[in-house]
């Protein structure tokens, strides 16, 4: 059984010029977090596996990302470092990784352009190629009511799941899990797949979601989106059987601490690096 990753979310924006980490509900009510390089490193000496940083109004403000900040949060925090929010074309991937990351996630550009993760995994290595899958569910009485989608019963009822862009502000009528496919057939090499119905809620994981897309690809999923108690993380992995969780709130404002996750995991039969 393959170790399973605990990985803490830095949604940042640009506010200020050493960046913010803010969190919000459902892609709105953002507050703030924190600094991220000082979140960083106490997530690094808590012992996070990863840390993903999302400059989360880099595509819809359509301005680079935040190397600076990465340049800097890179100098004492020595795990894998995963970089999104305005990554546009291959020259942004090698830009990222010579700051210091070790991948890059898009979203707005993937979708826009397909072949920018085929370029991309040729050049940097499609281990360094991850694609942000923003879903958010569309209830439907009948399979009938959308025969191009992937409509999946859950317990609230039939639903297909819409990819979004420019950080939720638009949608796109694409099936996510179709989506995940081609993305993996592409080049792309692991998946960042957020629940926006559960952002920020902490109500738990979308499982039928992270279910659904990890059947359907070989690749790394990362469950995202809507954590609340370690018991939630242990559902995304018994579930769904994804390879890594990903979470924000619970991390930011200490309700537990990654150590605690991880004793809570390892205490129910997951396995884990302690």
């Amino acid at each position: 059984m393959l170790t399973k990753r605990i990985i803490p979310c830095l949604d940042c924006d640009l506010q200020v010029p050493e960046g913010r980490v803010v969190k919000g509900v459902e892609f709105k009510e953002i507050k703030y977090a924190g600094n991220p390089v000082d979140l960083a490193t106490r997530y690094y000496e808590e012992g996070a596996d990863e840390i993903i940083i999302l400059d989360i109004t880099a595509s819809y403000e359509r301005r680079a990302t935040m190397a600076d900040v990465i340049k800097r949060l890179t100098e004492n925090v020595f795990i894998p470092i995963c970089v999104g929010g305005g990554i546009r074309k291959v020259e942004d991937y090698t830009n990222m990784l010579k700051a210091g990351a070790d991948k890059c996630s898009t979203n707005t550009a993937a979708i826009k352009n397909p072949e920018l993760l085929t370029e991309a995994s040729k050049v940097v290595g499609s281990q360094a190629v991850v694609i942000g899958i923003d879903a958010k569910r569309r209830y439907v009485d009948s399979p009938n009511e959308a025969p191009d989608k992937n409509v999946i019963e859950t317990d609230n009822g039939l639903c297909w799941f819409d990819c979004s862009i420019y950080g939720g502000h638009e949608f796109t009528g694409m099936d996510a899990i179709d989506w995940a496919v081609k993305c993996q057939d592409l080049g792309a090499g692991e998946i960042l797949l957020t629940s926006m119905d559960g952002d920020g809620t902490q109500a738990g994981y979308d499982l039928d979601l992270v279910k659904a897309v990890n059947d359907a690809v070989d690749i790394p999923v990362i469950a995202s989106g809507g954590v609340g108690e370690p018991k939630h993380i242990l559902e995304a992995f018994k579930y769904s059987d994804a390879s890594a969780a990903l979470a924000a709130s619970i991390f930011h404002f200490n309700e537990y601490s990654i150590g605690e996750v991880k004793e809570y995991l390892h205490k129910n039969g997951v396995k884990v690096r302690l």
